[in-house]
């Protein structure tokens, strides 16, 4: 290949680092007579987090390439979905965002004056796009709707019909932003080809779909805004980007959902082309990689060890962080930060009940469920009814656990087995001795009564968050008063279904991972 050539270059750096591209062909033909026009958007919600680094560098290929480039803050969108931005918020996340995604491209040395900023309001409220608006929730069915939005729209319980517009706003945007081609992550997929199958129905081109792939967060799922323990945010200090590296899973010669080794991959070496591993001399010294693949190839053969990753990662990454932070230290984008995602206390004092959850409500996220694995089981001594469990549940120590399981299954069948356990109960002493959790099982009554522990899905990891559909997002209480009977008023509605699924009102129990299930008993109930 003539890396000089121009048709070379504007063809290869748009596609370098894509998942997937629909519409390739479209894509050559318009690179043979002109330059391409591309946009990205983001739903102004929660704070960015360090897997936008991917999209950015991206966009600093399309620059390259002399793509006119225009990034488009999807306010209305941002609202549309779920609400996840209140409408008063909405001005101030723009403007939040703004200062951080232009942060970020400015650390990554992308020149702005190339790039177009667009506000979705900005359009989006005029009479020619609601009237689009119309003509497409003429064509568009509830169906495709929903399946367009199922991996980028908030799912809950009780879905909004805002979030069924969503996709088809989205559409609408690539003909009124005026491009040729729309980028995104490859989670956008089924919007993309909602697009691509009701524009030309409007008499609209059909457009350049090209996706980048999902950096796994921390905990092995997907990077999220609303999870926590999953992302790093872009303003995190060195001391929290440390810690939370450090309970990152990694683990030694594992390179599935590796969100540590994906961020290298994804991220630093589209950036820097390579990536050092910082270790002491007497385990190798420094050693520094231009290939990902040998990267991957040295930890799956625990060439590489977790700790020196993530100490490497952790410099790297305070690199692209600390110019983004120093612009953040000022008294106005401190303001603005605050202003845009205030504290919840601070929603209450203004008389704004409805923007934080109500304390007392009974919903299924303030129980505090993970996954865990036995590794050591014995009797209890005061109790033949009893067993005495070790249960690591992703903390430094494991948690003692006392369970009535002895009638039901051998200390064999326990050992080293995967389970599903409650950790937000008060603990209480069961027989003298203090009970840290519970292990939830599925049971059917009759004669005798039948019972099996939950399993969580394969590939599981001891800590694993376990949550029900819908409520994803929520934070679990740090302990489950007793006299509130928290857990006793969700467990009436905690079933097995006719699938074996561990469910709450017909809501599936989830992990990053897939379903929890347990093996035989349908129709049971769990406790």
């Amino acid at each position: 290949y003539c890396v000089c050539s121009v048709n070379f270059k504007r063809l290869f750096l748009p596609l370098l680092f894509s998942q997937e591209v629909l519409g390739e062909e479209r894509l050559k033909e318009i690179l043979k007579e002109r330059e391409l026009k591309v946009y990205w958007g983001t739903a102004t919600t929660g704070k960015p987090h360090v897997a936008y680094f991917v999209p950015m560098s991206k966009i600093a290929d399309f620059l390259k390439a002399g793509c006119e480039v225009t990034i488009l803050f999807a306010d209305l969108h941002a609202y549309l979905d779920n609400m996840k931005a209140p409408w008063e918020l909405l001005e101030l996340r723009v403007q939040y965002y703004e200062q951080i995604i232009k942060a970020m491209l400015e650390s990554i040395g992308v020149p702005l004056d190339k790039l177009k900023f667009v506000k979705g309001t900005d359009y989006q409220l005029s009479r020619e796009y609601t009237l689009d608006v119309y003509r497409l929730s003429s064509m568009v069915t509830e169906h495709d709707a929903k399946k367009a939005g199922a991996e980028v729209v908030k799912q809950v319980e009780h879905p909004l019909l805002s979030g069924l517009l969503y996709p088809g706003l989205q559409a609408l945007d690539e003909e009124y932003l005026k491009v040729d081609a729309q980028f995104g992550g490859v989670d956008q997929r089924k919007i993309f080809t909602l697009a691509e199958k009701y524009l030309p129905s409007l008499g609209y081109t059909k457009r350049i779909h090209m996706m980048n792939p999902m950096v796994p967060g921390l905990t092995g799922g997907k990077m999220s805004s609303s999870e926590e323990e999953s992302k790093i945010d872009l303003l995190d200090k060195n001391q929290e980007v440390k810690k939370k590296l450090k309970r990152a899973f990694c683990e030694p010669g594992n390179v599935e959902n590796n969100g540590v080794l994906s961020f290298v991959k994804h991220v630093l070496f589209p950036l820097h082309s390579e990536f050092i591993i910082k270790r002491d001399p007497k385990w190798g010294g420094d050693k520094v990689y231009t290939d990902y693949e040998e990267v991957d190839k040295d930890f799956a053969a625990e060439q590489i060890h977790p700790g020196d990753l993530k100490a490497s990662v952790e410099l790297a990454l305070n690199k692209l962080l600390d110019p983004i932070r120093k612009k953040f230290e000022t008294l106005e984008l401190k303001k603005l930060t605050a202003s845009a995602y205030p504290e919840p206390s601070k929603n209450r004092a203004k008389g704004n009940p409805k923007q934080t959850v109500d304390e007392e409500e009974v919903i299924p996220s303030r129980l505090d469920i993970r996954v865990g694995k036995v590794i050591s089981v014995e009797k209890h001594p005061d109790a033949d009814s009893l067993c005495l469990e070790k249960i690591d549940v992703g903390e430094e120590q494991p948690r003692t656990v006392v369970s009535g399981l002895v009638a039901y299954l051998s200390q064999e069948q326990l050992q080293d087995r995967l389970v599903v356990l409650l950790c937000n109960l008060k603990p209480q002493k069961m027989r003298g001795i203090e009970s840290q959790a519970m292990l939830l099982c599925a049971s059917v009554e009759g004669e005798p009564r039948k019972v099996e522990p939950l399993d969580p899905p394969e590939g599981s990891v001891p800590g694993d968050r376990v949550y029900v559909e819908g409520y994803e997002s929520g934070k679990p209480d740090d302990e489950l008063k007793p006299k509130k009977k928290v857990f006793e008023k969700l467990q009436v509605d905690l079933k097995i279904s006719g699938e074996c699924v561990a469910q709450w009102k017909e809501q599936n129990l989830m992990t990053k991972l897939g379903q929890i299930t347990c093996k035989t008993l349908k129709g049971g109930n769990i406790s």
